[in-house]
């Protein structure tokens, strides 16, 4: 019984090796043996060859008939079907494998691209092309080389490894891996490649390139550099055709000219307008060598061209620089000029004062990189705190002038009004001055102290006693339209993304400003402002 079963296992497996397609020699100028080929027939001259659904011809073959093999040389051509077709100097063809060899000059043609390269791998049964000697294939698009290629015929695909370059009439492409499909142009990009253009240059370690469209998906690390600017993201979609790119997830926008970085979790760019647009947690950040300034707000907005841009902030904006923080409702910087102009119930903290107005301009210096002038338009107010109250300048302008990032002088125009603690030299209270001018008062400022008062025109107002002081009433202690927002001011760097809504609900502070003086011990020693006893007052 066991010798019947394994009698008829071998028929079995002879039937399947017969019916395995032979190749079949179409037609040969001559034909013949050679004793020093044993089992091959040598054909010379129109050689033409056909297996299963394939054709070959050249100039000259060594044919194996029992091995199913061919060795064929001379200006080889094999076509399959009406679809593809390759040329070569020699080739190696296994009929049992479906397996082709091919090289020297390779070139093989489809409808969508051509291949060549030296030597060419095919495994028709799953119609697998293979190199891994440098190749290139080019489409209507593309021109694509790289050392190691796979491309399946079936799907389209091109798979390309090591120094993969694609190069078209816009961009060029440089990867180590890539898939590239010639239908429809797409390239899937992984590990760190480039894409540079007369445009700009772009960086990413996983992507999504359709060469056609001109329009990408970028997913790792990715960088798009314009020049003098950069825009990174966890995510990068980028439009060529119009110039548009939008990120997300860690935005950096990196503006090398004007030494500015801005943050946040979603921007878009566009080109043609030279703008960029970004939220979540934006900030923007000027670069100085000892002390950057942060800007934050719900949106930013970056315009203009370079050395002429203006960064604009809106809604719940704030500052923060070690020496100066602020907060408004919307903001523009020029960074050309230097100068930022603050909008809609505007605070500033300089120097341990409050400052408030309609609207407030503070300057630059772009080489010091210094404070150098600011200016507060409409309902002025400058308040410092005092152990024993606040002290108040009060004016419809004001014009400061700032030396070494310090306040060096105010000068307060038109109904301007003073209110200062005075103190002898033991910090002991002894008066308070309040005062008005018609016209104007200059302050001279000193350690951030009050060096002098130079009151202009006519002078009306007294300096009271403590005890006088004392028992006026809360209104009369205060300058019109003080308000005290100290609990807004961002201490920190990360204070900026504290969101409150003191803009919208500034009536209920006033409820809390008589709270805050009569709450400030009378006799505390830690005086913030200390005109000098003598010639503090100087009259003209």
């Amino acid at each position: 019984m066991k010798n019947i079963i394994f009698i008829l296992l071998l028929l079995f497996s002879f039937q399947g090796f017969t019916q395995s397609k032979k190749i079949k020699i179409l037609k040969a100028d001559n034909t013949m043996v050679d004793p020093k080929f044993p089992g091959a027939t040598i054909s010379i001259g129109n050689i033409f060859v056909e297996h299963d659904g394939a054709t070959l011809r050249c100039d000259k073959a060594y044919i194996y008939s029992e091995q199913n093999l061919i060795k064929a040389m001379g200006n080889v051509i094999i076509n399959q079907g009406d679809t593809i077709i390759q040329y070569s100097k020699y080739v190696d063809y296994d009929g049992n494998k479906k397996m082709a060899t091919s090289w020297g000059d390779v070139i093989l043609k489809d409808e969508l691209m051509v291949l060549k390269t030296d030597t060419l791998y095919f495994d028709r049964e799953k119609q697998h092309l293979f190199y891994n000697s440098w190749g290139t294939i080019k489409d209507t698009t593309n021109l694509l080389k790289s050392k190691i290629g796979n491309y399946y015929l079936q799907t389209n695909k091109f798979q390309a490894f090591t120094k993969v370059d694609v190069t078209n009439k816009d961009s060029k492409l440089i990867s180590d891996h890539l898939d590239y499909y010639t239908s429809t142009g797409i390239a899937e990009l992984f590990g760190p490649s480039t894409i540079t253009s007369d445009e700009n240059a772009i960086y990413t370690e996983k992507g999504h390139h359709n060469t056609k469209t001109n329009i990408s998906h970028f997913l790792k690390k990715s960088k798009i550099y314009y020049g003098d600017r950069t825009i990174a993201g966890d995510s990068l979609y980028y439009n060529r055709n119009t110039e548009f790119a939008s990120a997300t997830g860690n935005i950096k926008v990196l503006d090398t000219v004007n030494q500015t970085i801005i943050k946040g979790g979603y921007a878009e760019y566009f080109k043609l307008k030279d703008s960029v647009f970004i939220t979540d947690r934006a900030v923007a950040i000027s670069v100085m060598e000892k002390d950057s300034m942060y800007v934050h707000g719900d949106k930013l907005m970056v315009t203009g061209k370079t050395n002429e841009r203006l960064i604009k902030a809106f809604k719940r904006v704030k500052i923060f620089k070690s020496n100066l923080q602020g907060k408004c409702d919307s903001l523009v910087t020029n960074e050309k000029t230097g100068i930022t102009k603050m909008f809609t119930k505007p605070v500033m903290w300089a120097e341990g004062n409050q400052i408030t107005g309609d609207t407030i301009h503070f300057l630059s210096n772009l080489k010091t990189e210094q404070l150098d002038s600011l200016k507060i338009l409409n309902d002025g107010l400058m308040v410092k705190k005092d152990t024993a109250g606040f002290s108040q300048i009060k004016g419809k302008n004001m014009y400061g002038k700032f030396k070494n990032n310090d306040l060096e002088s105010l000068d307060v125009v038109g109904n301007s009004e003073t209110l200062f603690f005075l103190r002898d030299e033991h910090d002991k209270l002894f008066g308070i001055d309040k005062k008005q001018s018609s016209d104007h008062i200059l302050i001279l400022f000193e350690n951030e102290d009050v060096k002098s008062i130079n009151y202009y025109k006519a002078i009306t107002g007294k300096t009271y006693p403590p005890s006088e002081f004392e028992i006026l009433s809360d209104d009369e202690k205060l300058l019109p339209g003080f308000i005290w927002r100290e609990d807004e001011r961002p201490l920190t760097k990360d204070d900026i993304f504290i969101k409150d809504e003191l803009l919208e609900g500034e009536d209920s502070e006033n409820s809390e400003k008589i709270k805050e003086i009569k709450e400030i011990p009378p006799k505390a020693k830690d005086s913030i402002i200390k005109p000098p006893i003598k010639n503090v007052f100087k009259r003209e």
